[in-house]
């Protein structure tokens, strides 16, 4: 391993926080966001997406404040974008609003940084053209539309597989015996990974943005640092492998192609991490939010069963209404405005994809499922301009595929109680889900 990675990986000192575990430890008690004035407004705490509650703080900021600014200690002066139009305004400007410095909420310009932080080799969704282009190019064809014709019949087959081994009159989690399952295998054969060793990739997805905490997916940094430790030693061996014994997988193309073949697997982790969560976090959590969106509208889950064929207007509409990445962030380079808001160099910017998906100007009756919605695929959900998600086309096809298998055999999937939700304001996702299912 290199000694940049492993200066990646030593321990945090207990006392320090990330920007969101500091928001997230101080603000447990989420209080309505008509009780708060504006400027106390910090949709940053990831304690009201684990709690659903933040749906009240977007609105307001979209009515009264749609160019927010925050300060904290740690990451300094942030602004929260949080309508569809400014978001996609930024979005398109990389050369003011910059990838480079990170995309979640970073440490403040000229703040100490610990080293478990710095970042060597960022993935390439944390760069700018045209280092992210010539990067990006190189995994892209593992997702071109012939690759995925190919791939269909094998998604299909898993998901029937997994589908007809579900429990029927008891309740089961949705989200570990379907959502986790089905995105996890799809992932292992990306990376022609070890397929008995696939829930590693659904572990290492879970710890990389995850809040250490008590109880949580991971109590501490060093827990954190240990496990990522895992992941590269593992990823290393394939890399070497790789090198020798190329194939059309995911890592022998990051091996062999012409702007990433000099890096190390180590000094690679940014983009196989990216790879990782991009193809399983997302792609899980939208799975795992139709179950759940359709239960809260049923008129919507009615209208589906009665007419199979909605399924490819279901979609886009799931997606934009589950949003499975909260944000993400951009760095100004220079001076500028947004909004009427003076916004300065190395001010971040938040790009708040759930709040413009929910935005009424764009999208009428915004928040409710409306599976017929006929501008449904203006979603944010995939971001915009030269960072669109380049498996956008592979997450839709297994969301499509799903839920074709899903209704041949199933009457219902009746949700037995609130899921538990991740503590994260970037990943918008779902830690359980009782379901109780009705076969046909």
């Amino acid at each position: 391993m290199s000694e940049t990675a492993t200066e990646q990986l030593r321990p945090v000192p207990a006392e320090y926080r990330t920007p969101e575990q500091e928001q997230a430890e101080n603000g447990r008690d989420v209080l309505p966001a008509h009780e708060l004035a504006l400027e106390d407004i910090n949709p940053l705490n990831a304690n009201l997406f684990s709690q659903n509650r933040w749906q009240g703080y977007f609105e307001r900021l979209r009515n009264e404040d749609p160019v927010h600014f925050n300060e904290i200690e740690s990451a300094g002066r942030y602004w929260s974008v949080t309508r569809y139009d400014d978001i996609k305004e930024v979005s398109s400007d990389w050369k003011t609003f910059s990838s480079a410095h990170g995309i979640t909420l970073g440490f403040r310009i000229g703040a100490e940084v610990p080293t478990f932080f710095r970042q060597g080799n960022p993935a390439f969704i944390s760069q700018d053209p045209p280092r992210q282009t010539e990067q990006r190019k190189t995994v892209r064809p593992s997702v071109a539309p012939r690759n995925l014709l190919k791939l269909e019949p094998l998604i299909r087959e898993r998901t029937c597989r997994v589908l007809d081994s579900l429990p029927v009159g008891e309740t089961f989690d949705w989200v570990d015996s379907v959502s986790i399952e089905l995105t996890t295998a799809m992932l292992a054969t990306l990376f022609d990974f070890p397929f008995e060793d696939r829930r590693k990739l659904t572990r290492w997805s879970d710890i990389v943005f995850a809040i250490p905490e008590p109880g949580g997916v991971v109590e501490s940094q060093a827990q954190k640092r240990d496990e990522m430790m895992e992941c590269v030693s593992y990823f290393s061996e394939l890399w070497e492998d790789r090198r020798k014994h190329p194939g059309d997988d995911l890592v022998s193309m990051l091996v062999h192609g012409e702007a990433t073949k000099h890096m190390a697997a180590a000094d690679h982790l940014g983009n196989l991490l990216l790879l990782i969560v991009g193809g399983n976090d997302t792609t899980r959590n939208t799975m795992s939010g139709s179950v759940y969106a359709l239960n809260q509208f049923p008129d919507q889950y009615d209208k589906l069963v009665a007419d199979p064929g909605l399924v490819r207007q279901l979609v886009p509409e799931i997606i934009r209404w589950q949003t499975p990445l909260s944000y993400m962030r951009r760095t100004a380079t220079r001076d500028c405005e947004l909004g009427g808001k003076p916004i300065r160099k190395h001010d971040q910017l938040l790009m708040w994809y759930v709040s413009g998906n929910r935005d009424e100007e764009i999208f009428e009756n915004a928040n409710a499922l409306d599976i017929e919605r006929a501008n449904a695929s203006r979603h944010l959900s995939f971001g915009y301009g030269v960072h669109f998600c380049m498996g956008s086309r592979l997450a839709e096809m297994q969301l499509r595929v799903l839920w074709e298998e899903i209704l041949q055999r199933f009457e219902r999937i009746e949700v037995q109680e609130e899921p538990g939700r991740t503590l994260s304001s970037f990943v918008k996702g779902y830690t359980q889900l009782p379901v109780v299912i009705t076969r046909k």
